[in-house]
């Protein structure tokens, strides 16, 4: 560069010492050399690689300026240099010293252009853009070249035309050239590749907003909405970045701020498009578009990038790491079809496409692997052979990808575009218009943010720039405006709401024409018309709930449909409703029809403004259980309305929506369940068999209602639907569950079949009720009849083949329970020492009947679990073999028992305990044989088969061990004991186990079972020292029941729903501590029996404090169970208060019943006006229970006061303390004497011998008593008892039903006066005499008043004498 300006330099010094013509040559020939040095310096090599290494080798000087200053620079020269070469241009046109100063000033505007040039490579930040500089300082150092040769020329020629043509020429080129260097370098500045690709990105997703017939992605709307929200923050972000990056020059934060701006652009317009195509979709009138099946544009894709790079392999150019990269490109576009083929295979319902599908990714597959295989050895040995070989590979491919290609592209496959209404697409327009503005605006400002990342400065193109931002703003916040506005199904649901308003103003009006008796009848249609018509429109709106719920939740683009879908049932129901209504002659019948109707709307409406609300949006999660409460409620409604509108048809006799109801269970069956079964066969079994017998009992019925009241044959017709319907639901999972497809369609047909007999009966119903005397149609509905229970037959028999085995199972088990059940009754009859022998035989006759029977019983097992894996029919009968032989050796054991006599009762038990072992097994072993059926033999249940089997074995092996030892006076005992052991081990196992008891228990029952171990145990030291076998046998007998009670006890206690889980686990491992402990005795027990030693026998004091440690921790966790709610049920005070609260309750329920009753209006018939005979009956057996534990209570806190010395327990004088000489006995006494007298007055009440005021008058002496006795409870015992304070509770309450019952029998008789009627006589002197007798019984009455008062003052007075000193105070003050 140096050189180049030196030479322009000694051109100018000489320049002037010339002659014009030479000077002009001399300056023509010195720019030339300079253009040339610039040339040769700029490139010495002629092609591009070397220039690029040219690039890449030498280092350009970085001048320390900005791109922006560069570029001015660049520019600045490049225009001197354009205006020199035209200079140049005229020049040749003038005279030689014109040409020459032009040359001169050409030469050093080149010699800055090209020092500029320079300065723009080095500030280029990657070597493809300096590369590019280069590339055109040498384009224009070549037409300057040409330029300064072709004024040369034409200097020596000047009237050459062809020459000044060539000037012009070299002169545009030189023009051209330089402007594709500014061009370049305009292009290249940091910030114009983002912006250039950020308005190619915003070209590409414009057509999105023309016609979205289609979804372009998976968002929901409320999705779409959260989107744009995102997307315009990150927007707004960088629309602020690309402000004020344009403004302080930096230009690489310029780019990252334009490309995050595009890419939320872009996200903008994709959720925008969405967002509109879900709100014209769902518009009622239109209707949403399909996705295709595949997708054809992505095959066509990979099947040309799959051939391009098959052509690449077999170019003989291709070098080795082309190979691999084409082989790259073929695995990963054959790996997409594949997965593609896959998935449409999955999706298509059509069997032949699925097979075509697989098929043809089988083949793409078969024949990318052979090609791998090919390149793979063209790879490891890159010769020709291999590389033809791999051509070769290439072929089959391409093959088998056009072929998927050309059926991919079938038109069934392809996508349907959506058919949206001009509704729908006005509801779309201000969405996609606001999007568009948004779209234009951007590309506006991305374009000037371009122009100022150049020139920032330039102010009129800032003020642009900010228009567009605002133009961008405000159309982002009417985009998300629109949205809002334009949510799907909004606008449908307010349509919707409207309506059902509508809807409840008829009802409101024809109620208030009801209400009146104006509600005029229909005469255009018939009942039963108007009655199917509200049920089919009930019937669509329950269908309809649960889709309206769903579009609610979670899919806003069905919410529209779904709503209107139901608000076009709600006009018709109010029609039918009001028609019906008006059809009604009962006007409280046309309330409930017209009132239900509108609770059904009213919760509907209710719903509607809740899925308003929600909107589909899975995000509103505060609306979830608003929504869930308003469906439940419309449910409910619904119900409702269905259960009158059935009650209503079967009464009119108007049967159709039963039949419809029948034939849409029959329907159903056919449909594919919504839910996975959650039993198996065996239980849908039982269930269908017992509704199957419900509908044989109903059939009955109706033909016996037939001939003796018709009236009722509606309300059986419409339990018989409802039967077949629950039977039809359970048919459908029976099916599913059943053995195999061919058992499933059986039953359905079966099914199918007892439901169109249905049909046929509840028509005949319908019509014999309308006409009840009509014979020949009696003769009919008989003849459905037998037809539906023939069908019964039919469906019951198809359930039975349809798992034969396990209901041989289910048979077999019950029938195993039966034998337990009989084994457990002959163990008592042993205890109780009555099983005697017949006919003086010995057990001998018994043992090898016994043996032998035991042995098949054995083989039986075998089968049986082999059974399991077989057939239903080996199944079936290895369970009835094993009843029969379990039945037969229980016999001849119960047999043996017997012939060993009743005086010894232990051996007897011992026995039977044997083969109540063997038969418990056999029912547990068939029980887990029927849960192993047709399992595989790695699941788990066929492990419990085998544990089962193992205990089947063992139990009878130790049968026929006891068998053998039962007449061995010397080893029977230690058999009993080992046979003893082994059942607990089985018990604790079972007790071990996580599986919950059948039942549960009370913690003091399981506290009762606790004292048999201490005896147990007891009985077991002692059968260890004396080592005596009859000892042994009862401590073995004793054991087996005691352990067994308290472990069954134990877990049944343990799992009472009121028990903690702390509590259980605790009481479950005392109660396997127990059970070890206790085992363990007997094992050291059975040591000491075969080996009897003074050690041992020491030791058993050990094992024994063993288990009464754990019977303490035991009884401990059961009061901890027992929590302060519960009460020992032996405690007297607790039956007292129990007793005295049930009088309470029963006293009360009768003078409610009391308070009810009028007495007839004739006075002296007093058996009818106190006619609660149950009422008095159950008070007075009640009250007489309260009495008699209420005298247990108080000997029990007697003694306890005794005990305390609050009360001698002889009076020190008899005449203080009287009646109260036993305390508080003497006060039970008192409230069980004035019980009595209450039962007397009761009684005569009933039978009509006494009035109101006996019963009155007795009530209040049991009162009083009760009263008493709180009192005797507070003055003697102590404040703070728990005992007396339940106690006084209870008495008070018996006391308060006591007042009650007077006040019920006061008023009842202060009605009966009112209400007395007395007949006036008319004639005067009847008249007078009337009312003499009248004012004669009333002296009277007042007389016996006074004299009653006066009596039961002097009783009071006796009675006072005998009270303690600490009551008469307490009198007193009552």
């Amino acid at each position: 560069m140096p050189q180049a300006k030196q030479h322009i330099t000694s051109g100018q010094m000489h320049r002037g010492h010339m002659p014009p013509l030479n000077a002009a040559k001399q300056a023509a020939a010195a720019a030339t050399q300079t253009i040339a040095a610039a040339q040769h310096a700029a490139s010495s090599n002629r092609n591009q690689a070397a220039q690029q290494q040219l690039v890449q080798s030498c280092k350009f000087p970085s001048s320390g300026r900005s791109f922006q200053e560069v570029q001015a620079q660049l520019n600045e020269v490049a225009a001197g240099l354009n205006q020199s070469a035209n200079e140049v241009v005229q020049a040749s046109r003038g005279t030689t010293q014109d040409l020459a100063r032009s040359t001169s000033k050409f030469g050093q505007d080149f010699s800055n252009f090209l020092e500029a040039g320079v300065d723009m490579a080095g500030t280029s930040q990657s070597k493809e853009d300096q590369t590019q500089v280069v590339s055109n300082l040498k384009t224009i150092s070549m037409s300057s070249s040409k330029l300064l040769l072709a004024a040369k020329a034409l200097s020596t020629d000047p009237s050459s035309p062809n020459l000044k043509n060539q000037l012009a020429a070299a002169a545009r080129a030189v023009t051209d050239s330089i402007n594709q260097l500014i061009t370049m370098c305009t292009q290249q500045a940091p910030g114009q590749k983002e912006c250039d690709n950020a308005l190619r990105e915003l070209e590409s997703v414009r057509g999105m907003l023309e016609n979205p017939t289609e979804a372009v992605s998976e968002l929901s709307y409320f999705d779409c909405i959260d989107s744009v929200m995102e997307n315009s923050k990150v927007l707004g972000e960088s629309m602020a970045g690309i402000s004020h990056n344009a403004k302080n020059s930096n230009l690489p934060e310029f780019g990252d701020s334009v490309s995050a701006g595009s890419k939320a652009l872009c996200g903008l317009t994709e959720a925008a498009t969405q967002a509109a195509y879900l709100v014209g979709v769902s518009d009622p009138n239109s209707s949403a578009g399909q996705k295709g099946l595949v997708d054809p544009a992505q095959f066509a894709r990979a099947n040309q990038s799959i051939q391009m790079a098959c052509q690449n392999l077999v170019d003989p150019a291709c070098t080795q790491s082309q190979v691999l990269s084409a082989a790259t490109i073929v695995a990963k576009h054959t790996s997409a079809l594949c997965n593609a083929c896959r998935l449409a295979s999955s999706k298509t319902p059509n069997p032949v496409a699925k097979r075509q599908f697989v098929q043809s990714a089988k083949e793409v597959a078969n024949t990318t692997a052979n090609l791998v295989k090919s390149i793979k050895a063209l790879d490891g040995a890159f010769n020709q052979e291999n590389r033809e070989k791999c051509k070769a590979a290439t072929g089959p491919l391409i093959e088998a990808v056009d072929n998927l290609t050309a059926f991919a592209s079938n038109p069934e496959f392809a996508s349907i575009p959506a058919q949206i209404s001009p509704e729908g697409h006005a509801a779309m327009e201000p969405i996609l218009a606001a999007a568009k503005t948004m779209l234009e605006s951007s590309t506006g400002l991305i374009q000037t943010a371009r122009s100022l990342a150049v020139n920032p400065k330039d102010p009129p193109k800032w003020s642009v720039l900010a228009g567009h931002s605002r133009t961008v703003s405000d159309s982002i916040k009417k985009l998300i405006t629109n949205m809002r506005e334009k949510a799907p199904g909004q606008r449908e649901c307010d349509d919707a709401i409207e309506v059902l308003n509508g809807c409840i103003r008829e009802v409101d009006q024809a109620s208030l024409a009801a209400i009146s008796q104006q509600l005029t009848p229909r005469e255009d249609i018939s009942m039963e018309a108007l009655h199917e018509q509200m049920a089919a429109s009930v019937h669509e709106i329950s269908n309809l709930i649960d889709p309206v719920a769903v579009a609610a939740r979670s899919e806003a683009s069905q919410l529209g449909h779904k709503v209107s879908q139901m608000a076009s049932y709600f006009e018709p129901l109010i029609m039918a409703a009001i028609g019906t209504a008006s059809k009604i002659l009962s006007s409280q019948q046309q309330m409930a029809v017209l009132d239900q109707t509108k609770t059904l709307t009213e919760s509907a409406l209710q719903m509607l403004y809740t899925a308003k609300e929600a909107g589909g949006n899975p995000k509103a999660a505060h609306m979830q259980e608003a929504l869930e409460e308003s469906v439940q409620m419309m449910k409910e409604a619904v119900d409702d309305l269905g259960a009158t509108l059935a009650e209503a048809a079967s009464a009119a006799g108007a049967v159709g929506g039963m039949v419809d109801s029948i034939n849409d269970a029959i329907n159903k069956m056919e449909d594919t369940p919504s839910l996975e079964p959650e039993g198996t066969f065996v239980d849908y079994q039982t269930t269908m068999v017992k509704t199957a017998k419900a509908i044989a009992v109903t059939v009955q019925e109706m033909v016996t209602k037939s001939n003796t009241n018709p009236d009722d044959l509606g309300g059986l017709a419409n339990q018989l639907t409802n039967e077949f319907g629950n039977l039809a639901n359970e048919a459908k999972y029976a099916a599913i569950t059943a053995e195999n497809d061919e058992i499933g369609s059986h039953i359905k047909k079966q099914v199918g079949e007892l439901g169109f007999s249905c049909t046929g009966l509840v028509t005949k119903a319908g019509a014999l009720q309308c006409s009840p005397n009509d014979s020949f149609t009696k003769k009919e509905l008989i003849e459905s009849a037998r037809k539906v229970s023939e069908k019964v037959s039919h469906v019951l028999a198809s359930l039975q083949a349809g798992n034969r085995g396990t209901q041989a199972c289910i048979t077999a088990a019950s029938a195993v329970s039966g034998i337990i059940a009989d084994l457990d009754t002959t163990i008592m009859f042993a205890t109780a020492g009555t099983l005697n022998r017949e006919n003086a035989e010995t057990f001998a006759d018994h043992r090898e009947c016994i043996l032998k029977t035991a042995k098949a019983l054995v083989e039986d097992t075998k089968l049986l679990v082999s059974g399991a894996g077989a057939s239903q029919e080996k199944l079936a009968q290895a369970a009835q073999s094993s009843v029969t032989t379990i039945t037969k050796l229980a016999d001849v054991v119960k047999l043996g028992a017997a012939s060993l006599g009743s005086e010894d009762p232990e051996t007897q038990v011992v026995l039977i305990n044997a083969v109540k072992d063997v038969a418990k097994a056999l029912g547990n072993l068939i029980s887990t044989t029927k849960a192993a059926a047709g399992k595989p033999h790695d699941d788990p249940s066929m492990l419990q088969l085998k544990n089962s089997a193992k205990v089947m074995v063992t139990n009878v092996t130790s049968l026929l061990k006891t068998v053998k030892a039962v007449e061995d006076e010397a080893t029977k005992g230690t058999r009993a004991l080992e046979a003893t052991i082994e059942h607990i081990k089985q018990e604790l196992t079972v007790f071990s186990s996580s599986d919950p008891p059948p039942k549960t228990t009370a913690p003091e029952e399981f506290i009762r079972m606790t004292k048999g171990i201490t005896m147990a145990t007891a009985k077991a030291v002692a059968a260890g020292n004396s080592c005596r076998q009859e000892d042994i046998i009862a401590t073995a007998n004793l054991s087996r029941r005691a352990i067994a009670d308290m472990l069954h006890s134990c877990k049944e206690a343990a799992y009472h729903p009121e028990v903690s889980k702390e509590v259980q686990m605790r009481a479950l491992r005392y109660g396997n501590e127990c059970a070890s402990g206790y085992l363990g005795l007997l094992e050291h027990v059975l040591v000491i029996i075969q080996k009897p030693s003074h050690d041992l026998k020491q030791q058993l004091a050990s094992y024994s404090k063993r288990v009464a440690g754990s019977v303490t921790e035991l009884i401990q966790a059961a009061e901890a169970m027992k929590g302060t709610e519960w009460v020992d049920p032996e405690d007297p005070t607790v039956i007292a208060e129990n007793e005295l609260l049930g009088a309470a309750a029963a006293i009360e329920a009768a003078a409610k019943k009391l308070e009810q009753l009028r007495p007839r209006t004739k006075p002296k018939e007093a058996d009818e006006s106190l006619n609660f005979e149950e009422q008095i009956l159950e008070a007075a057996k009640s009250i007489a229970a309260a009495t008699s534990a209420l005298v247990k209570a108080a000997s029990a806190a007697q003694r306890e006061l005794v005990a305390q010395g609050k009360v001698g327990a002889i009076p020190a004088n008899a005449v203080d303390d009287g009646q109260w000489s036993q305390g508080l006995i003497s006060a039970a006494r008192m409230v069980a004497a004035a019980t009595n007298n209450l039962c007397e007055a009761a009684n005569s009440a009933v039978q009509g011998h006494a009035s109101e005021e006996k019963l009155i008058s007795s009530a209040k002496q049991v009162a009083a008593s009760t009263a008493q006795l709180l009192v005797a409870c507070k003055v003697k015992a102590d404040q703070d008892s728990q005992t007396m304070k339940r106690l006084q509770a209870a008495g008070n309450a018996v006391k308060r039903a006591s007042d009650n019952l007077v006040k019920a029998a006061q008023k009842a008789a202060f009605d009966a006066q009112d209400d007395q009627a007395v007949v006036v006589k008319s004639k005067m002197v009847g008249g007078i005499a009337q009312i003499i007798a009248a004012q004669e019984e009333m002296l009277r009455k007042e007389r016996e008043l006074d004299e009653a008062r006066k009596k039961l003052a002097m009783i009071r007075q006796q009675q006072y004498k005998f009270l303690p000193s600490e009551l008469r105070e307490d009198g007193q003050e009552q």
